[in-house]
């Protein structure tokens, strides 16, 4: 009895010493000051850079930072060169235009709708954005187009151009209502003369003509020399009267400021990889799980569609080595390491949506630790306040669908029929509740695709104002690397209209321009050592990429990004050329037009300001001559390192390489 006693009291100190434990940490959880907080990208830079902040000028290593000296006579120019009257008041009619698709579809097709007014001598009718009307679920605050655009600024800096409204006349609207006028769906490829013989008259007679606007585009990119002046016309509007409204302005403009109070440059990247690129092109094996599938649904309703003629499998591997398929972040990690990037540097992460998730970026981040977006920029209440007050949707509640017999699962399985890899669980294996959960949850029990929730709706909008912030930086960036671009789809793509205005704005910023073909033989050579590569193979990355800033890669951009998009690469139209001691040959293409060195002579006073600027340059980089290295960490000192440090410091390089 004695010894059952003793083992109660000790059993009763043990749970009141378990207590009296609880209830202090319980108390220290209430009381303590340590707060949990969200990644700061701005603490962590402060924290790889002390002197954030610091008034002295950081010394840049030229060979990853300095402009393209090439290219530094191209200056941007688009005024009218010739006789350019006013717009008449008295017009030919209205033309109002519905507009659908992403960001960068939505910027190409303004322009050609301005282009196409002035074409018709017509009053344009601020054109609708379908993608950011009401229904979609946005603030009530803004149209559709003054969801992303400044209106006003639009309109004004337009005035000597076109004649534009904001809506039709009172008179006019009812009639729209009832589908009383006629419309047009040209496509992105229409001519000029498309135009004249078939939408003008119906204008003049009508007085009202509608557009709708699918394919990123309603007018051919390449005009021919005597429309020059509209060509400048379509630089006007999207390099000066397409401004984003200013809240957007202001923030995206503080998110450069943030990147660059370190006193480092920084470069911007964007990966390109969005879905329906993706099943155009046939990439679906370059990813895993359900992402292969769905994006081999997505290529079968482009087939249906007619958008593709095509197979439905494809070998995906051989389309990547043609080039049609986009650089991974690891494989673009793996290049900006190659050409003497060091693991500190900040690269900006563009993009509203990456295709594949967060689980494609584990190899960049570890290759570049500050890697950082929009979400770890900016607070959560600066990116709130962008999209205005919004009224709050029933949520999206997922439910499950029916139980299948067994019979019905096995009898499911016998019919699928082929599928793309990797295959589904086969029937005897149960589906856990967490494959069925999420927006992809229907591809395991549906063979259709349901219609986006008004949530997704809501979503779709507010990539748009992400996408307008990813821009701004991208163009503001002292460095960008597309990871997918010229892809042939024909669509306007993100990372073009960069480098397009990039390439208006600055011809000798540094903008890299990769032929994906030639770097996927080089990543074949070295796909067993990616991270061990020898230094031959190392070299002949870094002379690919350099040659890619400049004349070769401009040359390749025009030859295949113009024909889709003119302003992924608006010269010689809207430029011209500072008279230089290197004097640049003419280059023509094989269509016969000139690719390069066809610009004309700028206006006096731009020769006369280029001078000025060129003397202060000149000033700071003669102190900076002997400064090649930048001082970020040792292993940027040679630019062909070993990748092999991010492993192992200690080893060497192998002396038969």
């Amino acid at each position: 009895m004695a010894f059952k006693s003793k083992i109660k009291w000790v059993a009763l100190f043990v749970l009141t010493l378990s207590l009296a434990s609880l209830v202090a940490h319980l108390s220290m959880t209430k009381f303590s000051s340590m707060n949990l907080v969200q990644y700061s990208a701005k603490e962590a830079l402060s924290h790889d850079f002390p002197n954030t902040g610091s008034p002295l000028k950081t010394r840049r290593n030229k060979r990853l930072w300095g402009a393209v000296r090439s290219l530094e006579s191209l200056q941007p120019h688009a005024n009218p060169r010739s006789s350019y009257p006013v717009p008449d008041e008295n017009t030919n009619g209205f033309i109002y235009a519905k507009i659908f698709g992403g960001f960068e579809k939505i910027r190409s097709s303004i322009c050609d709708l301005v282009t196409i007014s002035r074409l018709l001598n017509a009053t344009l009718v601020i054109p609708e954005i379908q993608q950011s009307t009401r229904s979609k679920g946005v603030s009530y605050k803004f149209k559709s187009f003054s969801y992303l655009y400044d209106e006003e600024q639009f309109i004004m800096l337009l005035k000597n151009d076109v004649n534009i409204v904001k809506s039709l006349p009172e008179n006019l609207k009812a009639a729209r209502r009832r589908s009383e006028f006629p419309t047009f769906k040209p496509k992105n490829s229409a001519s000029p003369n498309f135009y004249v013989k078939e939408v003008l008259p119906n204008l003049k007679k009508a007085k009202v003509v509608g557009l709708i606007v699918t394919d990123g585009g309603c007018l051919k990119s390449i005009l021919p020399p005597s429309m020059s002046e509209f060509q400048r016309l379509r630089c006007r509007v999207a390099f000066h009267a397409l401004q984003f409204r200013p809240e957007i302005q202001i923030l995206g403009l503080r998110m450069v400021e943030r990147l660059r109070a370190s006193g480092q440059p920084f470069l911007a990247y964007h990966p390109g990889l969005v879905r329906d690129t993706l099943a155009y092109h046939g990439c679906a094996e370059l990813f895993q799980d359900v992402h292969t599938e769905l994006i081999q649904y997505r290529r079968a309703q482009l087939i249906k569609q007619g958008i593709i003629n095509d197979e439905l499998s494809v070998d995906s591997h051989s389309r990547r080595e043609n080039g049609s398929c986009p650089l991974m972040p690891e494989e673009v990690g793996l290049l900006l390491r190659a050409l003497g990037y060091p693991s500190k540097t900040i690269i900006y992460l563009a993009g509203s949506k990456t295709f594949g998730g967060q689980r494609l970026l584990i190899p960049l981040r570890a290759l570049f630790g500050n890697l950082v977006d929009r979400t770890t920029l900016c607070s959560k209440t600066e990116l709130s306040d962008l999209v205005g007050p919004e009224a709050p949707l029933p949520a999206d509640i997922f439910r499950l669908p029916l139980p299948k017999s067994e019979q019905q699962l096995i009898d499911q399985w016998k019919k699928a029929g082929p599928r793309p890899r990797p295959l589904p669980p086969p029937p005897d294996r149960p589906i856990c509740q967490h494959e069925k959960e999420g927006w992809y949850a229907w591809i395991l029990e549906k063979d259709k695709e349901p219609d986006p929730s008004p949530m997704e709706h809501r979503m779709q909008a507010h990539r748009l104002i992400w996408d307008a912030l990813d821009y701004i930086v991208s163009v503001e960036a002292d460095a960008f690397f597309p990871g997918f671009n010229n892809d042939g789809s024909g669509w306007p793509d993100f990372s073009g209209l960069v480098i397009g205005q990039r390439l208006y704005e600055r011809a000798s910023s540094r903008t890299y321009r990769p032929d994906r073909k030639t770097i996927a033989a080089l990543f074949n050579i070295t796909r067993d050592d990616l991270y061990h590569p020898k230094r031959d193979w190392m070299l002949s990355v870094k002379e690919h990429l350099n040659r890619s800033l400049s004349e070769d890669g401009f040359f390749r951009q025009s030859l295949l990004s113009k024909p889709n998009s003119f302003l992924s690469h608006p010269l010689p139209e809207c430029s011209c050329r500072i008279p230089s001691v290197e004097t640049t040959k003419q280059i023509k293409g094989k269509d016969g037009r000139i690719v390069l060195g066809g610009e004309e002579e700028c206006p006096k006073w731009m020769e006369l300001a280029r001078a000025e600027g060129a003397r202060n340059d000149d000033m700071e980089s003669a102190e900076d001559d002997n400064d090649t290295v930048e001082q970020l960490e040792p292993d940027a000192v040679d630019a062909t390192s070993s990748l092999t440090s991010l492993i192992d410091h200690d080893e060497e390089w192998d002396p038969n390489d």
